[in-house]
C-alpha cells in the first residue's frame, strides 16, 4: 500500500477493550501509523473534532452516544469513508447504518 495512504489518520470507536486493541494492532501491521482509538461516543467525536481524521471504524453499541449519532455529526462536516464493525448483523441495523450515512457496514 502507498505511503500516503498509511499515513491518513483513522478514528476507530469501540467500547470492547479487547476488540479496540485488536484492531489498532492489525492495522498496525498492515502499516498503517495514525490510529486514534476512542471507547465512547463522546471521546470518539472529540478525537473526530480535534484531529484531521480521513477514515472511522464505528461500533454501534456504545455506552454514551451510539454510532448512529456519531455518524450523522461526521456527516454535518465531512465526507471522509466511515464504516459500521458491529456484531449487530440483523438486516435493520445495516439499513439504518447506511441511511445515517456510511459508506458501508459490515
Amino acid at each position: 500500500m502507498e505511503n500516503a495512504v498509511l499515513d491518513r489518520p483513522i478514528l476507530i470507536v469501540d467500547d470492547e477493550e479487547d476488540l479496540l486493541q485488536l484492531l489498532d494492532i492489525s492495522l498496525r501491521k498492515e502499516g498503517f501509523t495514525h490510529i486514534y482509538l476512542a471507547k465512547n461516543g463522546r471521546e470518539a467525536l472529540d478525537i473526530f473534532k480535534r484531529e484531521a481524521i480521513d477514515m472511522a471504524l464505528l461500533d454501534i453499541s456504545l455506552p454514551d452516544i451510539d454510532g448512529y449519532d456519531i455518524c450523522k455529526t461526521i456527516r454535518q462536516s465531512s465526507d471522509i469513508p466511515v464504516l459500521f464493525l458491529s456484531a449487530r448483523g440483523d438486516e435493520m441495523d445495516r439499513v439504518i447504518g447506511l441511511a445515517t450515512g456510511a459508506d458501508d457496514y459490515s
